[in-house]
């Protein structure tokens, strides 16, 4: 594979990642003379056998997404610069990130400090009210799909991807194993209902748990158990493990992980509004350490004004 050509200009060069329906590669742009990410799909791992209708419809809908999706703009959302197919793969053409990815820079920072949680979600709530203006619903939001770079910015990747690949229509691949990631679902999501901007905030909640607690709130050995706590358990309130925590942040976690989207804040703009509080003060030093998030994020990228 290493060397394969794909789209006739991009060269692969190093696997970044690889997961149940793809992976991720470093390549070089040979008409642009550029390093890129080639993340390949493979539509049989969704909807059966390649030249099926169902694969051929998702190869459709994969293009138009990415279309879509490539419209948004935001420097907290990794750019996409193409999108297609090549033999039985679907590829999709990103900026490169220098930098880790949120799982493994927890791995390293942990336990995560609160305020760097804080600002983590902050900006990622920033991210998110520019998708749900588009209006695009993410679907996937976890630490592997968020890239945190030298300076402690993030970026959020895999938009069109979770758009295309996790609809009520093909929630599920056709070896019967859910599309997504089921310690990140939200409950109406795992049953296959409706989903909207509340879908992600409900993401958000998993995530900020887990950079608090080093753990996400609901886990299991198979897929359906996790699923099945995600709809019938209460999450563990995250001051019980880190008592340092503050109150109003584990209450914002706890209305984030609500079973009823209705019980959620209304949108991310919320979230934000709820977090900036927690924020260091603009002006403050930062604490010393390898990586501080928050300094960066005494003005996260947010498409909001300031508020009065």
């Amino acid at each position: 594979m290493n060397g394969r050509l794909i789209g006739g200009r991009y060269e692969l060069a190093t696997i970044l990642g690889q997961g149940g329906m793809g992976q991720v590669w470093t390549a070089y742009d040979q008409r642009l003379d550029r390093r890129v990410a080639v993340k390949l799909l493979r539509p049989d791992r969704v909807t059966g056998p390649i030249g099926s209708e169902a694969a051929d419809e998702l190869r459709r809908r994969f293009v138009r997404e990415c279309r879509v999706t490539a419209q948004v703009d935001h420097p907290g959302l990794v750019t996409v610069h193409d999108a297609g197919s090549d033999g039985d793969d679907l590829f999709l053409v990103m900026q490169y990130v220098e930098g880790a990815d949120l799982g493994d820079h927890l791995a390293e920072h942990d336990p995560y400090p609160w305020p760097w949680a804080v600002a983590v979600a902050a900006q990622l709530c920033a991210v998110l009210s520019a998708v749900h203006a588009v209006p695009i619903v993410h679907r996937d939001l976890k630490p592997r799909n968020v890239m945190v770079r030298p300076d402690g910015t993030v970026l959020v990747l895999d938009l069109g991807v979770a758009s295309v690949l996790d609809t009520d229509t093909t929630r599920l691949t056709h070896t019967g194993s859910p599309i997504g990631s089921p310690a990140y679902m939200a409950p109406e999501q795992a049953m296959g209902g409706a989903v909207g901007p509340y879908t992600d905030l409900y993401a958000l909640g998993v995530l900020l748990h887990e950079l608090l607690s080093g753990d996400v709130p609901f886990a299991g050995s198979t897929a359906l158990g996790v699923l099945h706590r995600h709809l019938y358990e209460p999450p563990l309130p995250v001051r019980q493990i880190r008592p340092d925590i503050p109150e109003a942040l584990e209450t914002l976690v706890l209305r984030l992980l609500a079973k009823d989207p209705q019980h959620r804040p209304d949108s991310a703009q919320e979230v934000y509004e709820h977090l900036a509080p927690l924020l260091p003060a603009r002006g403050s030093r930062p604490p010393a350490g390898p990586l501080d998030p928050t300094r960066p994020f005494l003005r996260p990228h947010a498409p909001w004004p300031d508020r009065a």
